[in-house]
């Protein structure tokens, strides 16, 4: 199997230790890590009226990751359109594309059709425009348009083959690309052991248990906080079965495991979503166990260790 490029996906969590500064500086100094171990891209997803997640508004993250970073693409993944004034997130992209020249992704998600705008801002190139989904009117949304394209794995986990078969069966070239363009996100955890993998994915399944249970949100757990929390068998399931799309171990079965997914989908990039816990008594500004999926996922996949 091909050594797949690695990128990162970042809601900005907020654990039941952090402030939102916290939060967003843990995300930077997150940022400087990718930026350093060979990452790709860094994009930033849109959640509101969600107490764990600091990612509410992309392009302003945008620019503080773009900032803290030197090489890596910084992208939002994605910018949900209904919530925003087309013109605005033009105007903004180009801005972010203006400073940060070559480095620029934006993700869109359920755009609606809209008059052509023109974007002020002199950037002197564009910034790649991806169109993000989780289903097959997305996939047949940007074969049309002619738009690169990415499967929401990390969040549905299901339907991503045939998405992504529908959107390469069904592409048209355009003038944005000539040929079918995507790759796969996944929530990963990465760690010396798999028994520490699976207790650091814990917090995280339960945050998603909530979300797909309608139970109320809060902040992110710790780890020590999800261990105690005592879940009834259809709840256990229902976290068992969304843990077996995630990548979860140490290093060499993470390494496995994604190259596997590559080759499976037929993709030569694929986008993790550190979903690492944090212990108690971490420091409120870092989030080092994300880091080190991170750092863990780059030796050995990107470095061949």
């Amino acid at each position: 199997m091909s050594t797949p490029s690695l990128s990162v996906l970042d809601l900005v969590p907020v654990r039941t230790d952090q402030s939102t500064a916290d939060a967003l500086a843990a995300s930077l100094s997150l940022a400087r890590v990718a930026d350093g171990a060979g990452y790709r891209r860094y994009w930033v997803a849109e959640h509101h009226n969600m107490p764990a997640v600091a990612a509410t508004n992309p392009p302003v993250l945008m620019g503080l990751i773009a900032s803290a970073t030197s090489r890596i693409r910084v992208g939002s993944g994605g910018v949900m359109l209904p919530n925003h004034a087309p013109l605005v997130v033009a105007e903004q992209v180009a801005l972010l594309e203006a400073a940060f020249p070559g480095r620029v992704d934006l993700g869109i998600g359920r755009a609606p059709g809209t008059d052509p705008l023109k974007a002020t801002p002199g950037a002197a190139s564009a910034a790649d425009v991806w169109l993000l989904g989780s289903s097959d009117y997305s996939a047949r949304l940007a074969a049309a348009k002619g738009l690169p394209y990415v499967f929401a794995h990390h969040f549905s986990g299901q339907g991503t083959a045939e998405a992504l078969e529908t959107y390469r069966r069904e592409f048209r070239p355009s003038e944005h690309l000539d040929a079918p363009r995507t790759f796969l996100t996944v929530n990963a955890v990465v760690a010396d052991t798999e028994e520490e993998a699976r207790r650091l994915a814990l917090p995280n399944q339960l945050m998603m248990l909530a979300l797909r249970t309608g139970q109320p949100l809060a902040p992110q757990l710790l780890v020590e906080e999800a261990e105690a929390v005592e879940l009834p068998a259809q709840h256990r399931e229902l976290v068992d079965k969304m843990a077996a799309r995630w990548v979860v171990g140490d290093p060499g079965q993470a390494a496995s495991a994604l190259a596997g997914l590559a080759a499976s989908y037929d993709v030569d990039e694929v986008m993790l979503h550190p979903v690492a816990g944090a212990y108690a008594g971490t420091d409120p500004r870092s989030a080092p166990t994300r880091e080190a999926t991170l750092r863990l996922a780059a030796d050995w996949v990107l470095a061949g260790r």
